[in-house]
């Protein structure tokens, strides 16, 4: 089609065709062949430095449904925490408590819900926002990082707020995967074209809005919220500048490891210590 349109502005006459055996093809008359031919490398010379037509997204949807081993972690949680009644205040975020040394809480508390319409809010938004980050970046290093996030919100919470705060929820790991993706086109500036700032800033602008959206209620904690939004951000924004690095089986599995790894050992401590 391209190519027919250089054709028709030079005044050349075709006929765009298909051949079974050929597939598409641009047919001219004999005597204008040579012109045609000279006109349409002409094109393909002038124009080898449009970057805005090479490939910006891979094909296919970036969605990983592994994400769901976090939703039944949460629910096995939820039910721990439903039939041992001490679990909430042993592994809550507890500003005071952590404050005298008790850094487990920053992430234990990301497994805890006050009740089932706060693991139902969170893991109906969670879903689709860390399926996406983790088909982005990669199983592992998107759910780990989604983790970190989350606790970055508690940290930040636990500094604002101080000893008086307590606190619970995945909702700062949901915001941070919120933040991953938001930044996940970061990659595209490195590429100097004008174009590609127009997709990164389109995809900040979309993330704020549904913060805004989500994560912005008075009954909620606003700051945790934030604090796990801005770490998914600047997260987001250093995984997505090593693409081929995250993608890497090894790293995944490693991240995956790790991942298990900083669940298990600080409800280990929690439950050790108290």
């Amino acid at each position: 089609m391209d190519w027919s349109l250089v054709l028709a502005s030079q005044g050349i006459e075709h006929i765009i065709d298909h051949d079974d055996a050929k597939g598409w093809m641009l047919s001219v008359s004999e005597e204008d062949h040579e012109r045609a031919i000279t006109q349409i490398h002409q094109y393909r010379w002038e124009n080898r430095h449009w970057r805005w037509r090479s490939p910006v997204f891979e094909p296919g949807m970036f969605f990983d449904w592994s994400c769901l081993a976090w939703v039944l972690l949460n629910i096995c949680f939820y039910w721990w925490s439903e039939a041992r009644a001490d679990l909430r205040a042993k592994g809550m975020m507890d500003g005071a408590a952590l404050a005298h040394g008790e850094w487990w809480r920053l992430f234990t508390a990301t497994w805890l819900h006050a009740d089932l319409g706060h693991i139902a809010m969170n893991l109906l938004f969670g879903i689709p926002f860390l399926g996406l980050v983790m088909g982005r970046y990669g199983p592992g290093v998107g759910l780990l990082a989604a983790y970190f996030a989350g606790v970055g919100g508690n940290l930040i919470t636990g500094l604002v707020y101080g000893e008086a705060h307590l606190g619970l929820g995945a909702s700062g790991v949901v915001m941070g995967a919120l933040g991953m993706f938001s930044v996940q086109s970061v990659a595209l500036l490195k590429r100097g074209n004008k174009n590609t700032f127009r997709f990164f800033a389109g995809g900040i602008l979309a993330g704020v809005l549904l913060f805004v959206l989500l994560g912005v209620d008075p009954e909620a904690d606003v700051v945790a919220h934030l604090g796990g939004f801005i770490a998914g951000l600047l997260l987001g924004s250093l995984l997505a500048l090593a693409p081929r690095l995250i993608h890497k089986p090894v790293v995944n599995l490693g991240a995956g490891i790790l991942f298990a790894a900083l669940v298990i050992l600080p409800w280990w401590w929690a439950l050790k210590e108290s």
